[in-house]
């Protein structure tokens, strides 16, 4: 696969993913560094970890009808660089916060940054096919899952490194400035929505008629097109079992490294983007594109994250945490980014706002349930019993799993009886 060759073929992709780059570079700075303070200035309180973690997934909550409305309705790219501008201007407020008595301060001004990432992550998704080639569009979502992966992976060491060294200050300032840098990318790039029509023809999914761009209709599209549901229904599953809570007890009060476990923390989160790297990288020796094939490739990434619950409650040391990330992600990448593009192939250009930012509140459900309740029984129960915690959570998450297992085969046994509905005509005449 020739990333080079995408992105000298699509110079505007290109624009968008140098964005992406540098603003990922600072974000990892920033959740390092807000992590550990959080865990700091709260005496190690699992409840504050998952409350900080909490209100990074609560504002796409509330925000995403809206946000996907804009961006069905208004210039996506606009959209991105206003969001991207405001987060620039609100990140410093977080050096407000130097003691446990200002922790609250962490909380509203992590509402405030999520709350405009909440437009940002969706509409970044959904104005890739106005910025490639149709037969660009599996390698270039990939390309985006592969640079979150790489970044987070570098980023995360970097990030640690960097706070350890210069300070948490230092490390937010950053971060602010990154967003500022990636916002003036965005402002180059020469967008043409026609071209995101196009490409959806090119699928068969753009219709003759006028959109109607309100939420509701987006939700009747979703109920009349089981593919999308089944589509939508990816991320939220298999967050059902994220670990960003235990990874961090792991990092910070288990095996620590570091002052407030900067060297540690970077190790796990390294972890987790090398493997969320890996995960579509070496599906997409096999995939042949096909959204059926895709689903396939999908299940063995449901497979993956199963198995790398008993890897993380078995293990004895940070380098098999680390293993056990490792697979846990490559698992979840995969899912992510073979849903993203089947969502791009089964959704009119008008309508991907809407699915986006209705399939990243369902992520947001999934880590916003599994986050508060990992706080709380770590609170609980006690860090020594984070083994019973994990058994749990694996217990729950074969749930959506075994659902995705049953409901993949009816879905393609009513795709084949269409086809040959559509077929039989034809043979007719």
């Amino acid at each position: 696969m020739n990333y080079i060759r995408l992105l000298r073929r699509n110079p505007e992709f290109t624009k968008l993913w140098v964005a992406q780059v540098i603003s990922l570079m600072g974000d990892w700075f920033n959740t390092i560094v807000l992590l550990g303070l959080v865990n700091e200035y709260s005496d190690g309180s699992g409840i504050a970890i998952s409350i900080f973690l909490l209100l990074r997934a609560i504002p796409p909550l509330i925000v995403a009808p809206i946000a996907g409305v804009l961006l069905d309705r208004l210039n996506r790219k606009n959209l991105l660089f206003m969001s991207n501008i405001l987060r620039a201007l609100i990140v410093p407020f977080y050096l407000l916060s130097n003691s446990p008595d200002t922790l609250w301060v962490i909380y509203v001004v992590t509402i405030a940054q999520f709350t405009l990432s909440a437009l940002f992550e969706p509409g970044q998704t959904a104005i890739i096919p106005s910025l490639v080639h149709a037969d660009d569009i599996i390698e270039s979502n990939t390309l985006f899952s592969i640079t979150w992966s790489v970044m987070l992976a570098v980023g995360a060491i970097i990030g640690g490194i960097f706070a350890f060294v210069f300070g948490a200050s230092a490390a937010l300032m950053t971060d602010a400035a990154t967003f500022a840098v990636a916002a003036l990318m965005i402002g180059w790039i020469d967008y043409n929505p026609e071209q995101g029509r196009k490409l959806a023809k090119q699928f068969g999914t753009e219709p003759n008629t006028e959109e109607n761009t309100s939420f509701l209709e987006g939700l009747r599209f979703i109920r009349h097109t089981p593919q999308m549901a089944a589509a939508l229904f990816v991320k939220f599953a298999q967050s059902l079992g994220t670990v960003d809570t235990l990874l961090t007890v792991f990092a910070t009060q288990l095996f620590v490294i570091g002052t407030r476990g900067e060297i540690s923390q970077a190790i796990l989160w390294s972890a987790l983007g090398i493997g969320a790297i890996l995960g579509p990288v070496l599906t997409n020796i096999v995939n042949n594109g096909t959204i059926r094939h895709m689903r396939h490739l999908i299940s063995v990434g449901f497979l993956m994250i199963i198995i790398s619950f008993p890897m993380l409650a078995l293990s004895k040391s940070l380098w098999f945490v680390a293993l056990a990330i490792l697979v846990r992600t490559m698992g979840g990448s995969i899912g992510w980014t073979y849903s993203n593009v089947i969502i791009q192939k089964t959704a009119p250009n008008a309508k991907l706002g809407r699915m986006f930012s209705i399939d990243w509140v369902g992520f947001h459900v999934a880590f916003a349930i599994t986050t508060l309740a990992h706080g709380a029984l770590l609170d609980i129960l006690g860090i020594e019993r984070i083994n019973w915690i994990i058994w749990g959570t694996m217990i729950v998450g074969l749930i959506p799993a075994l659902i995705w297992f049953w409901a993949v085969p009816q879905l393609e046994q009513s795709e084949e009886l269409v086809e040959t509905i559509h077929v039989a005509p034809l043979q007719g005449e």
